[in-house]
This record gives structure tokens, sequence and C-alpha cells, in this order.
């Protein structure tokens, strides 16, 4: 059985917590600004089916921004250093308690060691096929894989079944790109 070694809220905020880390106050709350405003444009955009989407990735960043900014006013910081937040040490700790126990459990379900795996989170895009046509509907999904190859065939077995989202290939997939953490951003 697999175990993720980060999930995608997890993911989201460490990348969050690794570009803040040097920023002063002013900074921090420019930061928060726009990813209020990536929020509010995810929440105006097409809906997206399962948990994790654009919507919920603009909202774990923006949660986090603030709550930067909160301790970095709270604990007067000129310049934000994880390691003088709390919260960080904490997380880390959740996080490696979250992946021990998933381990355990696989393993007392499937008697093998558990298989560790280190996802990235892909936006893949579906428009119409066909010729290209002007305002026709694009289907976006988010998914966890370890390639952009992988994410494509997860998204076509998923999604490309009869009855499925991209209708027995009405739909192609246009775009597969990497979100989480951010292209060139290491875990």
């Amino acid at each position: 059985m697999s175990v993720y070694e980060y999930l995608p809220a997890e993911i989201a905020r460490l990348g969050v917590t690794r570009k803040a880390a040097g920023l002063v106050l002013g900074q921090v709350h420019a930061h928060a600004r726009h990813s209020r405003e990536r929020e509010e444009r995810a929440r105006q955009g097409p809906a997206e089916i399962l948990n994790l989407s654009e919507l919920m990735i603009a909202m774990w960043e923006c949660a986090e921004w603030e709550r930067i900014a909160y301790v970095m006013t709270e604990q007067q910081m000129p310049v934000y250093v994880p390691g003088q937040d709390p919260r960080v040490g904490r997380r880390e700790e959740q996080r490696m308690q979250r992946v021990a126990l998933d381990v355990a459990a696989a393993e007392r379900h499937g008697g093998a060691p558990a298989e560790m795996l280190r996802h990235r989170v892909y936006r893949i895009v579906a428009q119409r096929a066909g010729p290209p046509g002007g305002g026709e509907p694009r289907l976006t999904v988010h998914m966890m894989a370890s390639s952009l190859s992988e994410a494509a065939h997860r998204a076509w077995t998923v999604y490309g079944r009869p009855g499925g989202l991209y209708q027995q290939g009405a739909y192609r997939i246009a775009s597969v790109e990497q979100v989480l953490p951010q292209p060139g951003e290491l875990l």
C-alpha cells in the first residue's frame, strides 16, 4: 500500500513558508493580498470536481500568508524566520506522526512494507475535441502524481471512461502543469 509523504495542503503551506522566509511584514501583507485576490478569482471560476481544486489551493496558501502576517505582528518579527514560528515545527511533527500512522496502517493491511510516495499536484485542463472553438467549456481537475505524464494518464483513466467527465472522447487533455510545489521548488 502507498503512503503520501506530503499531502496537498502540507505542500501548499510549506511552499508559502519557504517563500516568506526573509520577508519583512509589508512584503508578507502584499503576498497575502495577492493570494486573497487569487482565491477570489478561483471562487468566480468554474467549479471543479473533488476536493483538490484551484480554490482549495488558493485558500490554503491565503490562510498561510495571513497566519504568517499575524505571527510576525504578534511576535514583532522584523523579518520572518520559520525557525521562530512555533506552528512550523508543530506541523512538521504532526506530518511525521501522520506518515508513521499511515505506514503502520498500510503495513498492517498489506503485510508488505509501505511505499512512500513523493507526489506533486498537477492541473489537468481538457477541452472539447475537434477544431478549436472560442468559448468552448474547459474542464479542469487537479491530481496528485509523480510526473506530468502520470498525471495525464491518471486523469484520462479516471475521467475518460464511458460516462466519465471527458464524455467518451468528446474532450481531449489540452495541458498538464505542475502547481504544487511550484516548478523549481524542492520538498
